[in-house]
């Protein structure tokens, strides 16, 4: 069974003008036909109110996508992402979505390229010294095969739909490090794993400028409502329901991913 969860993550800054003057947008949100690829962070794993389409993607009525789509009402709207993809799915699976009529594409991937979920699980589990070894291992995979599949899935984007507005959206940091007491793993693993994520976010960032694709980086605005704050967007451990760990909550979605993708597309 594919695991029901995604989780990911890794520095970046704001989307360059170059990037947004390099990419084709819609006229307008009713003449734009949308499609939302990606992953959990994509899907709204984690989000509740799942679309029951008979799959097990974990398609949220609340994730960022779904409410753009209600805000807009585009003139057309497919929703492919899903919980536990990876760039290969986006290849084989998602991509049919597209044809040569789509002009906005959204895109969270990669996460699941690398295992990062089974990194967060041997963090929580095994403690430290093996959460510093498995984010290692992860970073220096996701610095070999992720340049490459990126390109991959932007180019293949851009040859079915050559007008259309790509907006490649990365993953929020998931530990507030300024925080000094925080139950759970120790702020040397916190520290780790939000490096972890920066990389990821960095090659996010480093494909979407090759490509000349929209970056748009999530992390500022989530700051302050990482694990640790008060009034954090993202689930903690949930040993009863694991699968939404460190995913976005509804509140994450609707505050933190869908005014950073409005604001990109």
């Amino acid at each position: 069974m594919r695991p029901r969860h995604t989780l990911v993550a890794l520095t970046a800054a704001t989307a360059t003008a170059a990037a947004v003057l390099l990419t084709a947008a819609p006229a307008n949100a009713s003449s734009t036909n949308y499609v939302a690829l990606g992953d959990s962070y994509a899907s709204g794993l984690g989000a509740g109110s799942y679309l029951s389409d008979g799959s097990s993607c974990y398609r949220s009525t609340n994730a960022a996508a779904y409410l753009w789509k209600n805000a807009n009402s585009p003139a057309s709207f497919a929703f492919p992402a899903c919980s536990g993809a990876t760039t290969s799915d986006v290849l084989s699976t998602q991509i049919a979505s597209i044809n040569s009529g789509t002009n906005l594409v959204s895109l969270i991937i990669g996460g699941n390229d690398v295992g990062f979920s089974s990194t967060m699980e041997n963090c929580v589990l095994w403690g430290t010294s093996t959460c510093v070894s498995d984010v290692n291992a992860d970073e220096a995979k996701a610095e070999s095969v992720l340049p490459g599949r990126y390109d991959n899935v932007l180019s293949a984007i851009k040859a079915k739909a050559p007008n259309a507005r790509i907006v490649f959206m990365d993953y929020p940091d998931f530990y507030d490090l300024s925080v000094s007491f925080c139950v759970g793993l120790s702020s040397t693993s916190r520290a780790k794993i939000d490096e972890g994520i920066n990389v990821l976010d960095s090659l996010v960032q480093q494909a979407a400028s090759r490509n000349g694709v929209v970056y748009a980086d999530v992390r500022p605005i989530f700051s302050g409502h990482e694990l640790c704050d008060g009034s954090g967007w993202l689930h903690s451990v949930d040993w009863t329901n694991i699968g939404d760990s460190y995913h976005p909550t509804a509140t994450g979605q609707a505050d933190g991913y869908y005014p950073v993708l409005a604001a990109h597309s």
